[in-house]
């Protein structure tokens, strides 16, 4: 038999073995821990969440589900992490508005964002709050206007890192409501939370659901959220856009992702138990209590919101001035 002939049957059956590997790991999947990186600091809504999901999940997967926090860079460090890990469903991303904007506004980042990542599903939608620290003299959105018009360069907002989705929402409140209020990061929005506990910064654009305990206890004080709509779970919170800031809207979601080439068997595993769990009577009605819409969505449809918060994100960071290096 010829050396060629030899070679071409050689490479035929490494083909077939590595793909015959290949279906085994992806018919087991999984049979060791998932890492699931959270690219935020913890207690921040990406953090609140997956402490919520993580043990169901690891019970309907049969395998422990760890959480990771790579807190850094508005999130491109935990980001990296995942684009750069094997593609084979054991390492997943959390991922807020946030990894969106950064694709768009970052000068250069070690990844693509939207090629290096598989769409998993959005989980939950939810409206930032409009937070102000206690001391400010302002009970209402119109009050809170009043008081950063008459004090210009005096008061400072708090974000999880430049390019993040808070700061987008802040700048589109100062650029809308005609305000001059100074952006601080941090490397989180706990971060920023806790900063403004301590009236280190007057402002933060923050979720509802994991403020909820500082709010409702008037450690911070909540004017209003983002969302075109009032939320049901809190009828007589008001919208930004009814309370002076006409056409206001900011409402951001937590999402997961993997790696591209991730195979399909294994994304639809992992939806198919996402999904279950985000459904549950356990999970669901407590998010919604928080004032959480719960999506749930299919890779497809989040593929089809990023494709869509790309457009409009990066359009008004871009209007705004904002660009990231």
């Amino acid at each position: 038999m010829k050396k060629d002939s030899i070679a071409g049957i050689a490479a035929a059956l490494f083909l077939a073995t590595c793909a015959a590997a290949t279906a085994h790991a992806q018919s087991s999947y999984p049979n060791r821990p998932i890492r699931l990186v959270l690219p935020f600091a913890p207690g921040g809504g990406s953090d609140t969440l997956a402490r919520m999901l993580g043990p169901r999940l690891s019970e309907r997967l049969g395998q422990p589900v760890v959480l990771e926090n790579r807190p850094a860079a508005a999130g491109v460090v935990g980001a990296d992490i995942v684009a750069k890990s094997i593609p084979d469903g054991y390492t997943l991303l959390g991922t807020t508005a946030t990894f969106v904007i950064s694709g768009e506004l970052h000068k250069k980042l070690p990844y693509d964002a939207f090629k290096d990542f598989a769409p998993l599903t959005q989980a939950i939608a939810s409206p930032f709050g409009l937070m102000v620290h206690p001391s400010v003299p302002a009970k209402s959105v119109k009050e809170f206007i009043s008081h950063a018009k008459a004090n210009p360069g005096k008061l400072n907002y708090g974000s999880s890192g430049a390019g993040s989705s808070p700061h987008l929402a802040s700048e589109l409140f100062n650029t809308m409501a005609g305000v001059q209020i100074a952006h601080v990061p941090y490397k989180g929005i706990a971060l920023a939370n806790t900063a403004l506990l301590g009236n280190e910064v007057q402002m933060v654009f923050s979720n509802l659901f994991s403020t909820l305990g500082h709010w409702q206890a008037g450690r911070m004080r909540l004017l209003g959220h983002g969302s075109p709509k009032r939320v049901a779970a809190f009828p007589d919170i008001p919208t930004l856009s009814e309370s002076g800031v006409p056409g206001y809207e900011s409402v951001n979601w937590y999402g997961y992702s993997a790696p591209a080439k991730t195979p399909k068997p294994v994304m639809d595993r992992l939806y198919k138990e996402f999904a279950a769990v985000l459904n549950s009577p356990e999970v669901k009605p407590t998010l919604i209590k928080q004032g959480n819409e719960v999506v749930a969505s299919t890779p497809q449809e989040f593929a089809k919101q990023i494709e869509s918060d790309r457009k409009r994100w990066g359009s008004l960071g871009r209007k705004l001035g904002i660009t990231l290096d």
